[in-house]
């Protein structure tokens, strides 16, 4: 593959089946539709968390979350290992951020040439509350998250809007064509992200009443105690007043989405103006999905399809066009796809990493890989890992029973196989898989400790609860609402 420029637009929350490409009708997102029309879509791709901080240092470095020690919100990411923009920006190359990267803070050198209206952690700490897991801390800002679902005005929002405006005027400018080696840039908005505050303009496509209801909330929320854990402490679902209620919600969910669609199709007609789409490859994803409601669920948290998908599409030069990817991957494989793409080389201590290069799969290579999520942070009682290969998607619970999927049969999960003794082989293969990978019971032991020493250093459980919840990452130059 020939080294070009590469865009790369990552977007916060973004369940991947509430986009037009693949497969719902009702949203409206024609810009990320025709990035996917020329080039090449993955319908099984994940995020190797479903939260956003350990996600983030994931697909930074190209490791799973228990090579990071990004267990959760609290515990960002700080520049100490390697990332694939410290790669680059140590090569030689150009590679700038814009919006969100939810680090520890601006004054860590994260890899990046330039942070432009960077977006992290609050207060260089982040979420504390979600390192309280046993029992889960209770989330105070739930009522005020369900109270405001719908249209108007929005911090992030404007931010978004900003993130996209800085994000043209940076390819616009007449270096960017002259450039010696491929650069990169790294757009990362914040929508579709709670507060479900949609513009209204968007909000306006969507009315409530045309909405569907939804999937599996109705005799279908989960009984398994580790995800009812989940939903008991996330219990955004109990604020919602009326059925009518719940559709503003999903409403403005969509609009969101449309939104965000809007503002990567600025980025992309920037690209287009300059004559650089012809040199520049682009790569869309999220850090992780949104339940939206299924099983009354909402926000991630979990490993069902709807959190732990991602969407994923890349176009631009030597990628085919209009072709689906089935095969999975990572987010951690942003990495090592990346670095080719700018034609950097890894260096020999990479070749550890879990990161595969997804190019080779879009010339039809098809791998025996096995991929992982996990997930120590908020509202777990106990880690979760979640390992998907080839049809089976498998989720053990340190402790507790685990979940089995046959998602080529039952890509909605509602039918947990594991109960099922004629699956009792594909349980103990996919259970030989996830060790092959890491030991699961060390791995949750490692995360509860590190976890007790981090909130021991902020004074305790105690001092902790009394900080409160502030619900979500305030944009930059906005201040927290802590409840």
């Amino acid at each position: 593959m020939r080294p070009a420029n590469l865009v790369f637009i990552l977007s916060d929350e973004h369940q991947r089946d509430v986009t037009g490409c693949y497969g719902n009708h009702l949203v409206r997102t024609p810009n990320i539709d025709e990035l996917a029309t020329r080039g090449t879509r993955f319908t099984s791709a994940y995020t190797p968390c479903p939260i956003c901080v350990p996600a983030r240092a994931a697909l930074a470095t190209g490791r799973w979350v228990h090579q990071t020690g990004s267990w959760d919100n609290a515990f960002p990411y700080h520049g100490e290992l390697p990332s694939w923009h410290r790669r680059l920006r140590d090569a030689g190359h150009e590679v700038v951020s814009i919006g969100k990267l939810h680090f520890r803070g601006a004054n860590d050198d994260n890899g990046f040439s330039e942070e432009i209206l960077p977006l992290h952690v609050l207060d260089g700490v982040g979420d504390l509350l979600g390192m309280i897991r046993d029992p889960p801390a209770p989330r105070g800002n739930m009522p005020a998250l369900a109270a405001e679902a719908g249209a108007g005005r929005s911090s992030y929002n404007d931010y978004d809007r900003d993130i996209a405006e800085y994000a043209c005027r940076w390819i616009a400018e007449p270096s960017r064509q002259k450039a010696d080696k491929p650069w990169v840039l790294f757009v990362s908005f914040v929508r579709p992200h709670f507060p479900l505050i949609a513009p209204e303009e968007f909000f306006a496509l969507y009315p409530p009443d045309r909405m569907p209801w939804p999937r599996l909330r109705d005799g279908g929320k989960p009984g398994h105690p580790v995800l009812r854990a989940v939903r008991d402490c996330m219990n955004y679902d109990d604020y919602f007043e009326d059925g009518a209620s719940v559709r503003r919600a999903i409403a403005a969910y969509y609009a969101l989405v449309t939104y965000l669609d809007h503002n990567i199709g600025r980025v992309l007609s920037a690209l287009r103006v300059t004559g650089l789409s012809e040199t520049s490859r682009v790569i869309y994803a999220s850090d992780h999905g949104d339940n939206v409601g299924a099983r009354g669920l909402w926000g991630k948290s979990v490993m069902y399809e709807e959190s732990a998908a991602v969407p994923f599409i890349v176009a631009g030069p030597d990628v085919p066009a209009g072709q689906v990817v089935d095969a999975p991957i990572s987010l951690v494989d942003l990495y090592r796809s990346i670095l080719e793409c700018a034609g950097a080389r890894a260096p020999v201590e990479d070749k550890a990493l879990p990161s595969r290069s997804i190019w080779p799969l879009l010339a039809g290579e098809r791998p025996d890989r096995t991929i992982l999520s996990e997930y120590h942070a908020a509202a777990s009682i106990t880690g979760s890992f979640m390992i998907r290969h080839g049809r089976w998607k498998y989720t053990y619970y340190v402790g507790y029973r685990p979940q089995l999927f046959d998602l080529e049969r039952d890509l909605g999960e509602t039918t947990d196989l594991a109960p099922d003794p004629r699956f009792t082989e594909v349980l103990k293969e996919c259970e030989a898989r996830l060790r092959a990978i890491c030991d699961p019971e060390a791995v949750n032991a490692r995360a509860f400790r590190d976890q007790a020493k981090r909130i021991a250093e902020h004074g305790g459980a105690d001092a902790i609860l009394r900080r409160g919840d502030f619900g979500y990452t305030p944009a930059p130059g906005e201040k927290p609402g802590f409840a």
